[in-house]
């Protein structure tokens, strides 16, 4: 027997059979549909006077200073009683997708799911109280749990050093580029350009060019891997080093990682490694033995923290020898007694005098701190290691499960690593990657990372990560199927989709070139 999806859709139905085809249900008088309510704006619920709370007059004058300030008409905020305020919210959560819900397949970000015991221990009072302004002798605690994931860090990775206050992938790959330019300025070698793959993460070009460098990209070979003989070829005397993305964004590991190193510090360079795919080979490869000399980790990523919309976020930089001298301020010291200090810039001078300065304005994210320790304790070194296996097994199994129907344009060259990678070639006339994502909306998924990396045509890029289950990859491969074999069938009711969700197919150009972010009243467009 084939599967149904959500939609009702079995591999063996012809076009015209997909329920999308029948006669669209008749509009219900309030615009909803069984539980998924059409919910207006909190403004467009409320009614004039309405509140939760009742306030009586406040008595006296003004205190002298502050009448200038005082308002000349009540605010516009929205009138609503604490249960229409509690059922709005609700509502609105509703509509929303979550990795609580299913899988995030979204390529190059990981998003797995996150234990309840990190949120449990990120709580404890010790830790989700402190303030970054407290006396070092009160967080003794909170910075021997930074030191010990530090430890962590420096062991998984092989590296000499880390840097714990970047926030973030971007912010971390910044630190990285200034410890370049800091030692190559202490020798006196002022040098301008970075060399970035075709197949690096898109921020990196943006980072360097951002820290001042002049940007040069190297081509892929076939095979989606770095060009060694062109990346050889441009070495020289104004090239301060690589950014490099291992595993790569096509979702390969790059076989010739240690050469690619050896031909940078030959020539005087440095390494840097964007380590936002480090899942797929956590426990299994130190970059530090691949002559690394700086990497950041998305803990956010790889060590489970839930992401998106912004943040949450943390990025330590890992440091090679070369490089450890110049990394950033604050960062603890451990002492032979077990007493630990935070280093701020008035004693730097003295332990760290080649810093080339400060990244944040405190230590980092403690509460991302907490979760990643949390995390790698709960899974050991063993555990770890089974990580990036499994992560590995699920993203080939998805790869070769679809490649009859999706075109994979490196699945000729072996296995994937962590994320499996598609195009649109072959979906038939006018079917494109947007129509795909689209429809698994429909089907009950998040849609996969599109249109990148782009170095292929209309990319899909898959990360199953370790957290899912056979049962539910079968799900979202059947699904995909589906989607491929009604694209290469001609559906046209693709082009249309979504056709179940809260909204219908937005002009995502115009959403993204001239949104309406506030609300005017009668004025609002």
């Amino acid at each position: 027997m084939s599967a149904v999806n959500a939609a009702g859709w079995r591999p063996e139905m012809g076009p015209a059979q997909h329920p999308a085809h029948e006669d669209a249900p008749r509009d219900t008088a309030s615009g909803d549909r069984g539980l998924m309510l059409e919910e207006p704006l909190i403004f467009e619920l409320a009614a004039p006077g309405g509140t939760g709370v009742d306030f009586e007059d406040i008595a006296g004058e003004v205190l002298p200073g502050l009448a200038k300030h005082r308002r000349a008409a009540p605010l516009a905020l929205p009138g609503l009683s604490e249960p229409e305020t509690v059922r709005h919210y609700t509502r609105l959560s509703r509509q929303n997708y979550a990795i609580d819900l299913g899988p995030f397949p979204l390529g190059s970000c990981t998003m797995k799911h996150n234990p309840r015991l990190n949120e449990k221990m990120a709580r404890l009072p010790g830790f989700v109280d402190i303030h970054p302004l407290q006396p070092v002798s009160t967080v003794q605690g909170a910075l021997r749990a930074i030191n010990e994931l530090a430890h962590w860090l420096i062991t998984l990775t092989g590296m000499r050093g880390v840097a714990m206050s970047p926030k973030a992938g971007a912010h971390g790959e910044l630190c990285g580029l200034l410890c370049i330019r800091a030692a190559l300025e202490a020798r006196g070698d002022a040098r301008e350009v970075i060399l970035v793959p075709e197949s690096a993460h898109g921020t990196n070009p943006a980072t360097a060019a951002f820290a001042g460098y002049r940007v040069e990209n190297i081509p892929a070979t076939a095979d989606g891997r770095v060009d060694l003989a062109a990346l050889k070829a441009r070495l020289g005397p104004d090239v301060a080093g690589v950014m490099i993305t291992n595993p790569n964004t096509c979702g390969l590991f790059e076989r010739d990682m240690k050469t690619i190193s050896d031909a940078v510090h030959a020539a005087g360079g440095l390494v840097y490694c964007d380590g936002a795919n480090f899942n797929a080979i956590v426990g299994k490869v130190r970059p530090g033995d691949l002559g690394i000399d700086a990497m950041h980790i998305n803990l956010h990523k790889t060590f489970s923290t839930p992401h998106g919309g912004g943040g949450p976020g943390s990025g330590p930089v890992v440091l090679s020898e070369a490089l450890c001298p110049f990394g950033p301020i604050p960062f603890t010291e451990l002492y032979e007694d077990g007493h630990l200090t935070l280093v701020e810039e008035e004693t730097a001078p003295e332990r760290h005098p080649d810093t080339f300065g400060r990244m944040a304005a405190f230590h980092g994210q403690m509460g991302m701190f907490t979760r990643a320790l949390t995390y790698i304790l709960s899974h050991g070194a063993d555990g770890l290691r089974q990580v990036a296996e499994d992560a590995v097994l699920n993203a080939n199994y998805v790869l070769r499960s679809l490649e009859d129907v999706l075109d994979a344009p490196f699945a000729a060259a072996g296995p994937c690593m962590h994320e499996a990678l598609f195009s649109d070639d072959d979906l038939g006339d006018g079917m494109t990657t947007l129509d795909i994502a689209k429809g698994l909306i429909d089907e009950g998924f998040h849609p996969m990372t599109v249109y990148f990396p782009l170095v292929v045509h209309g990319a899909m890029l898959v990360e199953p990560t370790e957290t899912e289950s056979k049962a539910g990859l079968d799900r979202l491969i059947g699904s995909l199927r589906s989607l491929a074999q009604r694209a290469r069938a001609g559906d046209q009711t693709l082009k249309t989709a979504p056709h179940f969700a809260p909204r219908r197919r937005l002009d995502e150009t115009q959403a993204a070139r001239k949104p309406v972010l506030t609300w005017r009243g009668d004025a609002a467009a």
